[in-house]
């Protein structure tokens, strides 16, 4: 299946995207019209709508709906003004519960509200496939393990397993989605934000290991150092040196949120443990955003061999090793006043 038939058959917010398409006819009408359209006065709403957007609507058929379901008083009314808000591009299939009886203005912002999106499902930065897999399940979406296993990956990896392949993203179904359809969505908003990316970029890694390595930049960084952690990556891969980062141990026991590790935990034996194994772990830890992608193949310039976030936002980078110790001191001493709690 192509991606284009993908964004025809899944409803995925923020990722397909909704462009309000307006006839020119229908712009002439509105443009032309005195601006006379009856509209509901604040303070007259009245019960809740389910309201849905469906994937390729246009802006008419929106602002029409909203009159029928007793959202809106005029349909032209909110056609006009979504046509001169730009916003108004960014409204995305879905199933929305809105106020009815209220101002057009407001309707426009209730649907730019994405909590009033229901059944919305959330791929957090660097999402795991265990936790992905638990989210579908309580989101009514069974047997997506099983269906993962199967799924074809896009070109040019050669990894067996999708970790990795399950876009960060905010994503709506319609109720009648499957669990299949629900998977090759995330692969295909992979797949549409990878666009332009040159997996060759790097003649030293494969596709696979580039791969590999932004999500291990994802997991240990945040955007505004991921080029530096990057080079880190780089520079202890080219010396030889075990990569030792905490994000491989808390991928192993599938855990977060917890900072500190156990000297017993960085012995633990797993292909994925890189305080035991040197080089890169046989594959992602986690599904990258394409920030986390750019810095794996263009890594800033620096001679760091560590660096460790002493407090939040405070990331220090080195090459070295007793200024190392000497923050993690520091580090530990904020993580003791609870600096990290937050």
């Amino acid at each position: 299946m192509t991606l284009n038939e993908m964004r025809k058959n899944f409803k995925v917010l923020f990722t397909v995207g909704l462009m309000m398409v307006f006839a020119t006819l229908a712009l002439r009408e509105v443009a032309n019209r005195p601006v006379n359209y009856q509209d509901f006065p604040p303070g007259m709403s009245s019960r809740n709508v389910t309201f849905v957007v469906d994937n390729g609507d246009t802006g008419e058929e929106i602002a029409r709906n909203l009159e029928t379901e007793g959202v809106i008083s005029s349909w032209r009314l909110f056609f006009r003004l979504a046509l001169s808000d730009e916003r108004s591009k960014r409204i995305a299939p879905g199933s929305y519960l809105l106020e009815s009886k209220i101002p057009a203005a407001e309707a426009l912002e209730q649907l730019l509200d994405i909590d009033r999106i229901q059944d919305l499902i959330s791929l957090r930065d660097g999402v795991r496939l265990e936790e992905v897999f638990e989210l579908l399940s309580r989101n009514g979406y069974p047997g997506a393990e099983d269906l993962a296993r199967g799924i074809e990956l896009p070109k040019p990896f050669t990894l067996g397993s999708p970790e990795g392949f399950f876009y960060p993203a905010k994503y709506s179904f319609g109720p009648d989605t499957s669990t299949e359809e629900v998977v090759k969505a995330f692969v295909a908003r992979f797949e549409e934000a990878m666009q332009g990316v040159d997996w060759n970029g790097r003649t030293e890694f494969t596709p696979d290991e580039i791969l590999t390595i932004a999500s291990l930049i994802e997991a240990e960084g945040t955007p505004d150092v991921f080029s530096k952690v990057s080079r880190v990556i780089y520079n202890r891969l080219e010396m030889g040196m075990a990569l030792q980062l905490d994000s491989t141990i808390h991928y192993i026991q599938n855990s977060r949120g917890n900072i500190s590790l156990s000297l017993k935990e960085t012995k633990i034996d797993n292909p994925y443990n890189t305080y035991q194994r040197k080089g890169l772990p046989p594959g992602p830890i986690g599904s990258p955003t394409r920030p986390a992608v750019d810095a794996a193949l263009a890594p800033a310039e620096g001679d760091w061999l560590y660096f460790i976030t002493v407090a939040p936002g405070d990331t220090r980078f080195t090459s070295s090793y007793q200024r190392f110790l000497d923050w993690k001191v520091l580090y530990r001493e904020n993580f003791r006043k609870g600096v990290f709690d937050d």
